[in-house]
Protein backbone atom coordinates (compact mmCIF):
# COMPACT_ATOMS: atom_id res chain seq x y z
CA UNK A 1 0.00 0.00 0.00
CA UNK A 2 2.84 2.40 0.82
CA UNK A 3 4.45 1.77 -2.56
CA UNK A 4 1.21 2.61 -4.36
CA UNK A 5 0.83 5.78 -2.29
CA UNK A 6 4.40 6.83 -3.07
CA UNK A 7 3.76 6.14 -6.75
CA UNK A 8 0.69 8.40 -6.74
CA UNK A 9 2.59 11.21 -5.02
CA UNK A 10 5.54 10.82 -7.38
CA UNK A 11 3.33 10.84 -10.50
CA UNK A 12 1.44 13.91 -9.27
CA UNK A 13 4.57 15.89 -8.47
CA UNK A 14 6.35 14.79 -11.65
CA UNK A 15 3.34 15.80 -13.72
CA UNK A 16 3.32 19.27 -12.12
CA UNK A 17 7.04 19.78 -12.75
CA UNK A 18 6.86 18.53 -16.33
CA UNK A 19 3.82 20.73 -17.03
CA UNK A 20 5.76 23.84 -15.96
CA UNK A 21 8.34 22.87 -18.60
CA UNK A 22 5.56 22.94 -21.25
CA UNK A 23 5.58 19.15 -21.66
CA UNK A 24 3.32 16.34 -20.54
CA UNK A 25 3.78 12.78 -19.36
CA UNK A 26 2.37 10.21 -21.80
CA UNK A 27 0.61 8.47 -18.95
CA UNK A 28 -1.40 11.60 -18.09
CA UNK A 29 -1.98 13.21 -21.50
CA UNK A 30 -5.69 12.45 -21.23
CA UNK A 31 -6.27 14.85 -18.32
CA UNK A 32 -5.72 17.95 -20.48
CA UNK A 33 -8.74 17.09 -22.66
CA UNK A 34 -11.06 18.36 -19.89
CA UNK A 35 -9.40 21.74 -19.54
CA UNK A 36 -6.58 23.34 -17.60
CA UNK A 37 -8.38 23.65 -14.24
CA UNK A 38 -9.57 20.05 -14.22
CA UNK A 39 -6.09 18.84 -15.18
CA UNK A 40 -4.53 20.70 -12.24
CA UNK A 41 -7.26 19.29 -9.99
CA UNK A 42 -6.43 15.75 -11.07
CA UNK A 43 -2.71 16.37 -10.49
CA UNK A 44 -3.48 17.74 -7.04
CA UNK A 45 -5.80 14.81 -6.41
CA UNK A 46 -3.01 12.35 -7.17
CA UNK A 47 -0.79 14.10 -4.63
CA UNK A 48 -3.52 14.42 -2.00
CA UNK A 49 -4.76 10.83 -2.27
CA UNK A 50 -1.20 9.53 -2.24
CA UNK A 51 -0.39 11.58 0.86
CA UNK A 52 -3.55 10.40 2.63
CA UNK A 53 -2.72 6.78 1.81
CA UNK A 54 0.80 7.31 3.15
CA UNK A 55 -0.58 8.66 6.41
CA UNK A 56 -3.13 5.86 6.68
CA UNK A 57 -0.57 3.14 6.04
CA UNK A 58 1.93 4.43 8.58
CA UNK A 59 2.77 1.63 11.02
CA UNK A 60 1.40 2.28 14.49
CA UNK A 61 3.81 2.26 17.43
CA UNK A 62 3.54 -0.84 19.60
CA UNK A 63 2.20 -0.19 23.09
CA UNK A 64 4.83 -0.67 25.78
CA UNK A 65 3.82 -2.74 28.78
Amino acid sequence: MRQFALLLVFIGIASCVVRFLQMEMRLLMWIDTWGEAVAWGIRGGFIAVGALLLLASKPKAAAKS
